[in-house]
């Protein structure tokens, strides 16, 4: 089947899917035809899906479903289980600060795990839930996708009255710790490229903290 395929019974050949096409692969032969991809267009389709969602009327689909969509999600709800990870996010700083690695120093990690041996958690700050995004490891639109993806997360996440929270050391154990990467268990070739944590939030935030001012060009 064509990647590029119209409902004729839909189709009102109203140009607007060629209009939006970033790469200008679709046309109209003639005024009465339906739209089609140029020669060689199959090639240099990016499987963006813009025809597919600007079309009123339902009529555009493309059923080779190459669209990348390269984020996948690990939910790991069981709190016990966050507090295992946890705790071997604790025995990752252990060893750097043992091998006397210069990001002990520059994470301080001394003072976390003496917080932790202490009974409070910096690491997730107790939160029953993470939830990490992950792709294959060697596609190269997936970082970028994972922490869009995230940051689409904490963005809906107050419509559910949920808290979230970037979980930046949890992350980083798990792209260098071994027995980190081996609890998370993620499928044969992927890993990880952010995390978050989730739960209720014990207090309101009431405002935005100050922000620096955007640096603008105008030109």
């Amino acid at each position: 089947m064509s990647l590029l395929t119209a409902d004729q019974e839909l189709c009102q050949r109203d140009g607007i899917c060629a209009e939006v096409c970033p790469t200008a692969i679709i046309e109209f032969k003639d005024k009465d035809a339906f739209p089609t991809l140029v020669d060689g267009g199959e090639k240099l389709c990016i499987r963006c899906g813009h025809c597919v969602a600007v079309c009123p009327h339902g009529a555009r689909f493309a059923p080779s479903g190459h669209n990348l969509q390269p984020v996948k999600w690990l939910v790991v709800y069981e709190t016990d289980e966050v507090l295992r990870m946890t705790e071997l996010v604790i025995d990752w700083m252990r060893h750097l600060i043992k091998e006397d690695s210069p990001l002990a120093a520059t994470m301080n990690l001394n003072r976390i795990v003496s917080f932790w041996e202490s009974g409070n958690d910096l690491i997730c700050r107790n939160a029953p839930h993470i939830i990490v995004a992950y792709a294959q490891k060697d596609d190269r639109t997936a970082p970028a996708a994972c922490t869009i993806a995230l940051t689409y997360l904490t963005l809906a996440a107050p419509s559910f009255d949920l808290g979230t929270c970037w979980a930046g050391y949890f992350n980083t154990a798990a792209t260098f710790w071994g027995p980190m990467q081996q609890e998370l268990g993620l499928p044969e070739g992927n890993i990880n490229f952010g995390a978050m944590m989730v739960g209720y939030p014990k207090f309101k935030y009431q405002r935005m903290p100050l922000r620096n001012e955007a640096e603008i060009t105008w030109r």
